[in-house]
Protein backbone atom coordinates (compact mmCIF):
# COMPACT_ATOMS: atom_id res chain seq x y z
CA UNK A 1 0.00 0.00 0.00
CA UNK A 2 1.08 3.59 -0.57
CA UNK A 3 1.98 4.94 2.84
CA UNK A 4 3.93 7.40 4.94
CA UNK A 5 4.43 6.03 8.45
CA UNK A 6 6.42 8.86 10.03
CA UNK A 7 4.88 12.35 10.20
CA UNK A 8 4.47 15.20 12.66
CA UNK A 9 1.78 17.80 13.32
CA UNK A 10 1.29 20.87 15.49
CA UNK A 11 0.63 18.48 18.39
CA UNK A 12 4.44 18.31 18.64
CA UNK A 13 6.81 20.22 16.36
CA UNK A 14 5.14 20.02 12.95
CA UNK A 15 3.84 22.90 10.86
CA UNK A 16 0.36 21.59 10.04
CA UNK A 17 -2.55 20.64 12.25
CA UNK A 18 -3.50 16.96 12.24
CA UNK A 19 -6.46 17.72 9.95
CA UNK A 20 -4.31 19.72 7.53
CA UNK A 21 -1.72 16.95 7.48
CA UNK A 22 -4.36 14.35 6.58
CA UNK A 23 -5.67 16.56 3.77
CA UNK A 24 -2.15 16.89 2.37
CA UNK A 25 -1.68 13.13 2.61
CA UNK A 26 -4.93 12.59 0.70
CA UNK A 27 -3.72 15.00 -1.97
CA UNK A 28 -0.45 13.11 -2.14
CA UNK A 29 -2.39 9.96 -2.99
CA UNK A 30 -1.59 8.06 0.20
CA UNK A 31 -3.71 5.14 1.31
CA UNK A 32 -2.21 4.94 4.81
CA UNK A 33 -0.82 7.69 7.03
CA UNK A 34 0.65 7.35 10.52
CA UNK A 35 0.71 10.44 12.72
CA UNK A 36 3.76 9.95 14.96
CA UNK A 37 4.21 13.10 16.98
CA UNK A 38 7.06 13.26 19.48
CA UNK A 39 6.11 11.79 22.84
CA UNK A 40 2.40 12.62 22.57
CA UNK A 41 -0.88 11.24 21.26
CA UNK A 42 -2.66 14.59 21.48
CA UNK A 43 -3.29 14.92 17.75
CA UNK A 44 -4.18 11.38 16.75
CA UNK A 45 -7.94 11.41 17.32
CA UNK A 46 -8.38 14.53 15.20
CA UNK A 47 -6.26 12.90 12.49
CA UNK A 48 -8.27 9.66 12.62
CA UNK A 49 -11.54 11.58 12.27
CA UNK A 50 -10.15 13.54 9.34
CA UNK A 51 -9.01 10.31 7.73
CA UNK A 52 -12.45 8.75 8.10
CA UNK A 53 -14.02 11.78 6.44
CA UNK A 54 -11.55 11.78 3.54
CA UNK A 55 -11.24 8.04 3.00
CA UNK A 56 -7.64 7.57 4.07
CA UNK A 57 -6.51 5.11 6.74
CA UNK A 58 -4.86 7.00 9.62
CA UNK A 59 -2.92 5.05 12.23
CA UNK A 60 -2.65 6.26 15.80
CA UNK A 61 1.09 6.60 16.26
CA UNK A 62 3.82 8.11 18.39
CA UNK A 63 7.59 8.62 18.28
CA UNK A 64 9.34 8.02 21.60
CA UNK A 65 12.90 9.07 22.38
CA UNK A 66 14.90 6.31 24.06
CA UNK A 67 17.68 6.90 26.55
CA UNK A 68 20.45 4.61 25.26
CA UNK A 69 21.49 6.84 22.34
CA UNK A 70 20.84 10.49 21.51
CA UNK A 71 18.96 9.64 18.32
CA UNK A 72 17.40 6.32 19.29
CA UNK A 73 13.71 6.77 18.50
CA UNK A 74 10.98 4.16 18.57
CA UNK A 75 7.88 4.55 16.38
CA UNK A 76 4.64 3.09 17.70
CA UNK A 77 1.75 2.26 15.36
CA UNK A 78 -1.86 1.26 15.88
CA UNK A 79 -1.93 2.03 19.59
CA UNK A 80 -5.25 2.00 21.42
CA UNK A 81 -6.66 5.35 22.54
CA UNK A 82 -6.27 5.98 26.25
CA UNK A 83 -3.89 3.09 26.91
CA UNK A 84 -2.74 3.79 30.50
CA UNK A 85 0.92 2.75 30.34
CA UNK A 86 1.57 4.72 27.16
CA UNK A 87 -0.37 7.73 28.43
CA UNK A 88 1.67 7.70 31.65
CA UNK A 89 4.94 7.48 29.73
CA UNK A 90 3.93 10.32 27.40
CA UNK A 91 3.09 12.38 30.49
CA UNK A 92 6.63 11.89 31.77
CA UNK A 93 8.03 12.91 28.39
CA UNK A 94 5.86 16.03 28.37
CA UNK A 95 7.05 17.01 31.83
CA UNK A 96 10.63 16.51 30.70
CA UNK A 97 10.11 18.71 27.66
CA UNK A 98 8.51 21.41 29.81
CA UNK A 99 11.62 21.45 31.99
CA UNK A 100 13.95 21.33 28.98
CA UNK A 101 12.50 24.45 27.35
CA UNK A 102 13.92 26.57 30.16
CA UNK A 103 17.35 24.99 29.76
CA UNK A 104 17.27 25.62 26.01
CA UNK A 105 16.29 29.23 26.63
CA UNK A 106 19.17 29.70 29.09
CA UNK A 107 21.62 28.03 26.70
CA UNK A 108 20.62 30.31 23.82
CA UNK A 109 20.65 33.44 25.97
CA UNK A 110 24.16 32.62 27.15
CA UNK A 111 25.15 32.48 23.47
CA UNK A 112 23.70 35.91 22.76
CA UNK A 113 20.16 35.14 21.60
CA UNK A 114 17.66 37.38 23.40
CA UNK A 115 14.62 35.14 23.04
CA UNK A 116 11.65 35.09 25.37
CA UNK A 117 9.69 32.06 26.48
CA UNK A 118 6.48 33.77 25.35
CA UNK A 119 7.56 34.05 21.72
CA UNK A 120 8.71 30.42 21.62
CA UNK A 121 5.43 29.30 23.18
CA UNK A 122 3.65 31.29 20.49
CA UNK A 123 5.47 29.28 17.85
CA UNK A 124 4.28 26.08 19.55
CA UNK A 125 0.64 27.17 19.59
CA UNK A 126 -0.02 25.74 23.02
CA UNK A 127 1.47 22.32 22.25
CA UNK A 128 4.69 20.64 23.41
CA UNK A 129 7.67 22.92 22.79
CA UNK A 130 10.46 21.39 20.71
CA UNK A 131 13.71 22.57 19.21
CA UNK A 132 12.07 23.58 15.90
CA UNK A 133 10.03 26.19 17.77
CA UNK A 134 13.23 27.76 19.11
CA UNK A 135 14.69 27.60 15.61
CA UNK A 136 11.64 29.37 14.18
CA UNK A 137 11.96 32.11 16.81
CA UNK A 138 15.63 32.53 15.90
CA UNK A 139 14.72 32.85 12.21
CA UNK A 140 12.01 35.41 12.98
CA UNK A 141 14.52 37.48 14.97
CA UNK A 142 17.00 37.33 12.09
CA UNK A 143 19.64 35.48 14.10
CA UNK A 144 19.83 32.69 11.51
CA UNK A 145 18.62 32.39 7.93
CA UNK A 146 16.65 29.16 8.39
CA UNK A 147 15.91 26.26 10.73
CA UNK A 148 18.77 24.21 9.31
CA UNK A 149 21.33 26.84 10.30
CA UNK A 150 19.82 27.06 13.79
CA UNK A 151 20.23 23.30 14.23
CA UNK A 152 23.65 23.01 12.60
CA UNK A 153 25.20 25.86 14.60
CA UNK A 154 23.32 25.74 17.90
CA UNK A 155 20.51 23.25 18.51
CA UNK A 156 22.10 19.97 17.38
CA UNK A 157 25.72 20.42 18.38
CA UNK A 158 27.83 18.45 20.84
CA UNK A 159 27.78 21.44 23.20
CA UNK A 160 23.99 21.60 23.05
CA UNK A 161 23.60 17.91 23.85
CA UNK A 162 26.06 18.20 26.74
CA UNK A 163 24.32 21.24 28.19
CA UNK A 164 20.65 20.49 27.55
CA UNK A 165 19.20 17.22 28.77
CA UNK A 166 15.62 15.95 29.03
CA UNK A 167 13.85 12.87 30.30
CA UNK A 168 14.08 9.80 28.10
CA UNK A 169 12.93 6.30 28.92
CA UNK A 170 14.94 3.14 28.24
CA UNK A 171 14.12 1.59 24.88
CA UNK A 172 12.68 -1.46 26.62
CA UNK A 173 10.20 0.74 28.50
CA UNK A 174 9.20 2.52 25.28
CA UNK A 175 8.60 -0.81 23.56
CA UNK A 176 6.70 -2.21 26.53
CA UNK A 177 4.34 0.79 26.60
CA UNK A 178 3.66 0.51 22.88
CA UNK A 179 3.02 -3.22 23.09
CA UNK A 180 0.77 -2.82 26.14
CA UNK A 181 -1.27 -0.37 24.05
CA UNK A 182 -1.76 -3.07 21.41
CA UNK A 183 0.65 -1.39 19.00
CA UNK A 184 3.51 -2.39 16.74
CA UNK A 185 6.98 -0.84 17.01
CA UNK A 186 9.60 0.18 14.46
CA UNK A 187 13.14 1.51 14.85
CA UNK A 188 13.15 5.04 13.39
CA UNK A 189 15.80 6.40 10.99
CA UNK A 190 18.65 4.06 12.04
CA UNK A 191 21.25 6.11 10.16
CA UNK A 192 20.96 8.83 12.82
CA UNK A 193 22.45 6.49 15.40
CA UNK A 194 25.80 6.65 13.57
CA UNK A 195 26.65 3.12 14.66
CA UNK A 196 28.94 0.68 12.90
CA UNK A 197 27.02 -2.10 11.15
CA UNK A 198 27.89 -4.71 13.78
CA UNK A 199 26.89 -2.43 16.66
CA UNK A 200 23.60 -1.58 14.96
CA UNK A 201 22.88 -5.27 14.46
CA UNK A 202 23.50 -5.97 18.14
CA UNK A 203 21.09 -3.17 19.02
CA UNK A 204 18.45 -4.51 16.64
CA UNK A 205 18.74 -7.97 18.21
CA UNK A 206 18.35 -6.46 21.67
CA UNK A 207 15.35 -4.39 20.62
CA UNK A 208 13.69 -7.36 18.95
CA UNK A 209 14.01 -9.23 22.21
CA UNK A 210 12.12 -6.37 23.85
CA UNK A 211 9.33 -6.43 21.26
CA UNK A 212 10.55 -4.55 18.16
CA UNK A 213 8.51 -5.48 15.06
CA UNK A 214 10.14 -3.51 12.24
CA UNK A 215 12.89 -1.23 10.97
CA UNK A 216 12.27 2.05 9.16
CA UNK A 217 14.32 1.15 6.09
CA UNK A 218 12.80 3.65 3.65
CA UNK A 219 13.69 7.18 4.73
CA UNK A 220 14.58 10.26 2.64
CA UNK A 221 18.06 10.68 4.06
CA UNK A 222 19.13 7.05 3.87
CA UNK A 223 21.60 6.29 1.10
CA UNK A 224 20.94 3.35 -1.21
CA UNK A 225 23.64 1.41 0.62
CA UNK A 226 22.11 2.16 4.00
CA UNK A 227 18.64 1.20 2.83
CA UNK A 228 19.96 -2.10 1.46
CA UNK A 229 21.75 -2.88 4.72
CA UNK A 230 18.73 -2.08 6.87
CA UNK A 231 16.55 -4.25 4.66
CA UNK A 232 19.05 -7.09 5.00
CA UNK A 233 18.97 -6.67 8.79
CA UNK A 234 15.18 -6.80 8.79
CA UNK A 235 15.15 -9.95 6.67
CA UNK A 236 17.88 -11.64 8.71
CA UNK A 237 16.13 -11.04 12.02
CA UNK A 238 12.54 -11.57 10.93
CA UNK A 239 11.48 -7.95 11.15
CA UNK A 240 9.10 -6.01 8.93
CA UNK A 241 9.98 -2.99 6.80
CA UNK A 242 8.47 0.45 7.35
CA UNK A 243 9.03 3.74 5.58
CA UNK A 244 8.37 7.33 6.46
CA UNK A 245 9.30 10.85 5.48
CA UNK A 246 9.65 12.38 8.96
CA UNK A 247 7.57 15.19 7.51
CA UNK A 248 7.27 18.31 9.67
CA UNK A 249 6.31 20.90 7.04
CA UNK A 250 8.28 23.22 4.77
CA UNK A 251 8.94 25.80 7.48
CA UNK A 252 10.57 23.18 9.70
CA UNK A 253 12.26 20.83 7.19
CA UNK A 254 12.19 22.58 3.80
CA UNK A 255 13.71 19.64 1.94
CA UNK A 256 11.33 16.96 3.23
CA UNK A 257 7.96 16.29 1.62
CA UNK A 258 5.39 13.63 2.40
CA UNK A 259 6.57 10.30 1.06
CA UNK A 260 4.61 7.69 -0.87
CA UNK A 261 6.39 4.43 -0.06
CA UNK A 262 5.01 1.18 -1.42
CA UNK A 263 4.88 -1.03 1.68
CA UNK A 264 3.53 -4.45 2.60
CA UNK A 265 1.30 -3.66 5.56
CA UNK A 266 -0.85 -6.74 6.20
CA UNK A 267 1.09 -7.36 9.43
CA UNK A 268 0.27 -3.84 10.61
CA UNK A 269 -3.28 -3.36 9.40
CA UNK A 270 -4.49 -6.84 10.26
CA UNK A 271 -5.80 -7.46 6.74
Amino acid sequence: MTADLHTHSTASDGQYTPEELVRRAKGRGLEVLALTDHDTLDGVEAAVRAGEALGIRVLRGVELGAAEYESLHILGYGVAPGAPALAELCGKFKAGRDERKLRILDYLRENGFALTLEEVEGMAGGHIIGRPHFAQAMVRRGYVKDNREAFDRWLDTEEYHQRVKRFKAPAGACLAAIKAAGGKASLAHPYQLKLEDSALERLVVQLKGDGLDAIECDYPRHTQEQTAFYRSLAEKHGLHITGGSDFHGEQVKPDIQLAAWELELDWLLGT
